[in-house]
């Protein structure tokens, strides 16, 4: 995988435009002043928390004696779940409410609706198939970050450009793209072992 290819990943692991509408419900009982602030500190706590488990996933995965294809299978599968609950979404999948003028503190925001546990997985999975590579996933993280927080950013633009139609269309859409990566990663595990163990 290149550095783009996974840069185009993490994107739609992290799911900006999916997430609009829970990040507005949040922060719309916030002050209009406090919200730019509020939203970029859970953005940068974000990005603190997904550059941790892009760095020490690889020993955690070294500690545990956890081989690369039982990442890569795992990861497809958890990858694909991701995927299907984009495409066939459950009604009242919000997180759980604020009080009236509560700022959000790492939670729900940063955590997981950023850095949640299918963007970690993914990390840790790329961590580890290509460990001298870590410069290349450092780019590709910062890149669907940066790209995911210009979204979150300016969500109010986004909501009334695509309506809430357009959201959940394009949301699907990533959830199809992402369904192809996440089989795509499965199968290489899966034949990874399979040349192992023959």
């Amino acid at each position: 995988m290149d550095t783009w290819s996974a840069a185009v990943m993490l994107f739609l692991i992290m799911d900006p435009l999916g997430n609009l509408p829970i990040f507005m419900s949040v922060l719309k009982m916030i002050e209009p002043k406090r919200r730019r602030v509020v939203l970029i500190r859970e953005l940068l706590f974000a990005l603190i928390i997904l550059y941790v488990f892009l760095f020490s996933g690889q020993a955690v995965l070294d500690f545990l004696n956890v081989k690369q294809e039982t990442v890569s299978i795992a990861g497809g599968i958890i990858l694909f779940l991701i995927a299907l609950k984009m495409i066939f979404p459950q009604a009242g999948g919000s997180p759980i409410g604020l009080a009236a003028g509560e700022e959000p503190y790492i939670v729900p925001l940063a955590i997981p609706m950023i850095a949640g546990p299918s963007t970690l997985a993914a990390l840790i999975l790329l961590s580890n198939q290509n460990p001298d590579r870590m410069a290349d996933w450092s780019l590709a993280l910062g890149a669907a970050w940066l790209v995911s927080a210009t979204i979150l950013l300016f969500s109010g633009a986004f909501h009334r450009l695509l309506g809430e139609r357009g959201l959940t269309a394009m949301e699907r859409l990533m959830g199809m793209i992402l369904v192809m990566i996440a089989i795509q990663m499965f199968l290489d595990g899966v034949g990874t072992y399979f040349s192992q163990v023959s």
